[in-house]
């Protein structure tokens, strides 16, 4: 097998399109898989064009390693190998609320509430770290079976316009909440209208919404909240957010949190909006969700999922890999860190 910058050894391929791969891999370092994002320069590209796409990339992924928040997939940092990035990616066990949705299962009000909060203190963590998200949409939001509320794709600070619309944030989380209850918004009613409003002076601050999403969530957040929960199976619980700045392998590491399965059956599709059925039933099956926290322009905000039917530890079942990938602006950029030789 091959073996990344002397350290992660690609187990098999969760997902792939045009401008990249995302693998399964074992960092044989910390001896726990991640996800890694193989990029590829799209056809076509000049080639003096090429470095400085790789760079742009692997800042936007150092950028997005800053973040250290719950609520936030995790990029661990970025390996180099041949003069070109590789994204470190969390592993995720849970649902994406698109997936949820699709399945015909809206989430009552006080749940929707509470992935609301969740949602609002990512974006805080993100813009603490100089770090912004283009528009939260129900695939960039994984509920994860420990019990957490984890958004994905998120972009550098540094590429807002200075003329971005101030309430597009408000905006794109008011859609989200409503699509959460599918219109049936309930107490979320006068929230969600202040969030949509196309008037800024009439809508809520940040702090208001949050004071009145946990009014209605009534219930634990993330930072609260013990592993396991009631709408997916239990998995590993979280190990930490703490950061190891080692240099061996990877760039900027931030701390490995949660394993992924063990079985290697899986099959991908391009990253074009096709999905692969998912047979319904009273038991959901864990889904493995690799959330590239950075919009890593070239190929905008990325999950890939890995659908089993089968409970934990009992092999690979039927299913197959989806992937959402929201268009993203095209980008220039490269990695300048040292390339390493594949072994395998």
């Amino acid at each position: 097998m091959t073996v990344i910058a002397g350290r992660y050894r690609l187990l098999d391929v969760l997902a792939e399109g045009a401008t990249g791969t995302v693998w399964r891999a074992l960092d044989e370092t910390r001896v726990q898989e991640v996800a890694l994002k193989e990029f590829r320069a799209p056809a076509g590209l000049p080639a003096d064009e090429v470095p400085l796409l790789y760079a742009r990339l692997e800042r936007e992924a150092r950028a997005a390693a800053r973040i250290s928040h719950p609520s936030v997939a995790t990029v661990h940092g970025v390996a180099t190998e041949d003069g070109r990035p590789w994204v470190v990616m969390e592993l995720v066990r849970g649902l994406t609320l698109a997936e949820t949705l699709e399945a015909g299962d809206p989430l009552p009000p006080p749940e929707a509430a509470r992935v609301g909060v969740e949602v609002l203190a990512a974006l805080r963590a993100a813009r603490e770290a100089g770090v912004r998200h283009r528009g939260v949409e129900p695939g960039h939001v994984l509920l994860a079976n420990d019990g957490r509320v984890v958004v994905t794709g998120f972009g550098t600070g540094t590429d807002a316009e200075p003329e971005e619309d101030p309430g597009a944030e408000s905006g794109s989380l008011g859609a989200l909440l409503h699509a959460a209850v599918a219109g049936r918004s309930g107490p979320l009613d006068s929230v969600i209208e202040g969030l949509r409003s196309e008037d800024p002076e009439s809508r809520p601050t940040v702090d208001q919404v949050e004071r009145e999403l946990r009014r209605m969530a009534g219930g634990p957040t993330n930072r609260a909240r013990g592993a396991g929960s009631t709408r997916t199976p239990p998995s590993a619980s979280k190990e930490g957010n703490s950061r190891d700045h080692s240099d061996d392998g990877v760039s900027d590491a931030v701390g490995v949190d949660g394993n992924g399965p063990r079985d290697a059956g899986s099959s991908a599709t391009p990253s074009d909006g096709a999905r692969v059925p998912r047979r319904r039933g009273p038991r959901r099956g864990p889904v493995l969700a690799a959330g590239l926290a950075g919009a890593l322009l070239i190929a905008g905000a990325l999950t890939y999922h890995f659908v089993r039917d089968e409970e934990p530890g009992t092999g690979p079942g039927p299913g197959g890999v989806t992937s959402t990938a929201p268009a993203g602006p095209g980008a220039t950029g490269t990695g300048d860190g040292p390339s390493a030789t594949p072994r395998r």
